[in-house]
């Protein structure tokens, strides 16, 4: 017989943006991420094992990176402004969730 649902493994929630063409739009987010999200000292963090990004969902992913989060933010541990849409105001939210789709891709 099937277990509970309560004891199967969880899963993963599937992104809604399109992980190839967010690679190719994260050059956006390379200058301070590095090009293989892995942080660049003193301006971006690691991206590959932040912790923080996998707790949170798309939506909320989404809603961080049109928000940006100043220097001034105490959560801001560089102490480097990460402008609104990664300073792209260009930026849709398509292309944005293909990013994030990336974002999760390289996760370890």
């Amino acid at each position: 017989p099937a277990q509970p649902a309560a004891q199967q493994p969880a899963a993963q929630p599937v992104s809604q943006g399109d992980p190839a063409r967010g690679k190719e739009a994260f050059i956006t987010c390379a200058g301070c991420h590095g090009p293989e999200g892995k942080g660049v000292e003193g301006l971006g963090k690691d991206m590959t094992t932040s912790q923080w990004i996998k707790s949170q969902t798309d939506e909320q992913l989404l809603a961080f990176l049109k928000t940006g989060r100043p220097a001034s933010d105490p959560l801001n541990t560089t102490g480097v402004d990460m402008p609104p849409k990664v300073g792209n105001p260009a930026l849709t939210d398509a292309q944005l969730l293909d990013i994030i789709a990336y974002i999760h891709s390289i996760q370890q």
